[in-house]
């Protein structure tokens, strides 16, 4: 049944990027063309012409390079797409500051690891990416035994990060959380003690 051969879901993908350095000192426009996941052929500013990933992509390389209008159209819009909308766009990509939340939180003792757990930082909703996570006991920075996650985008233009001190927290101590952020116009500390009814 030739039907049923041929059924099945097909997508064809058009996208268009640009990546600004330094403002719009330097700027690369790119346009790639993808089917079912596969890059078929791309045009990239910095390159000048397309260049083609299958066969098919290959020969629509080879015909689109040759037109000269499509060819100048292409090249032109570095500065007719990417430049000329950069300014709109410019608040949002590069002036935006959303400052993190931040909290700890005792992660219960396993069987791997007994004792009254593991602290964890939860650093969540910011934006940049960039950011700085450190863990004090006291006044003295911990900055072995930590692990953390990589910063994870949450899909809505913010991120977050967990970091993990597995060391367990011992009686009488205070610990604390320390984040640095391009947002805060200076470090955010959250600080946690073991309450008094907490598993000896």
């Amino acid at each position: 049944d030739v039907g049923a051969e041929l059924s099945g879901v097909f997508q064809h993908m058009q996208k268009f990027e640009c990546y600004f350095i330094n403002g719009t000192e330097k700027v690369r426009y790119l346009q790639k063309y993808i089917y079912n996941r596969e890059p078929i052929v791309r045009f990239d500013s910095d390159v000048g012409h397309y260049v083609g990933f299958t066969p098919y992509g290959e020969m629509t390389a080879k015909s689109w390079n040759s037109d000269p209008g499509e060819m100048e159209y292409r090249r032109s819009l570095v500065d007719t797409f990417c430049r000329h909308n950069y300014e709109g766009i410019r608040p949002f990509i590069t002036e935006r500051r959303v400052p993190p939340s931040v909290s700890i939180s005792l992660v219960p003792p396993s069987s791997s690891q007994p004792g009254p757990g593991r602290l964890l930082c939860s650093v969540m909703d910011f934006y940049p990416a960039a950011i700085q996570v450190r863990w004090f006991q006291g006044q003295q920075e911990l900055s072995e035994h930590v692990v953390a996650t990589n910063v994870v985008p949450n899909g809505d233009w913010t991120y977050q990060l967990l970091v993990l001190l597995e060391t367990p927290p011992r009686r009488g101590l205070t610990y604390s959380c320390q984040v640095e952020h391009v947002s805060l116009e200076q470090p955010l500390s959250r600080h946690w003690e073991m309450p008094p009814d907490a598993a000896r």
